[in-house]
């Protein structure tokens, strides 16, 4: 899945994947994080917001794929 940082714009590709298999430094998101949970249900073009605990960062859904 694509997103891109609607504050900077920057575009990142993340893939869901188990807890087990979580790895943000290869950009894999565990199925229990706040971003996959904010995800879940979305399709292309939506904005969704992340609450984390770093704070909120809300980013657009540019690309989905199914691996």
């Amino acid at each position: 899945m694509t997103l891109a940082d609607e504050e900077s714009g920057k575009e990142t590709v993340y893939q869901v994947v188990g807890d087990v298999e979580a790895d943000i430094k290869h950009n894999l998101i565990a199925v229990s994080s706040p971003m996959a949970r904010a995800l879940i249900g979305r399709e292309v073009g939506d904005v969704v917001t992340v609450k984390a605990p770093g704070g909120d960062s809300e980013y657009e859904i540019v690309d989905v794929e199914y691996i």
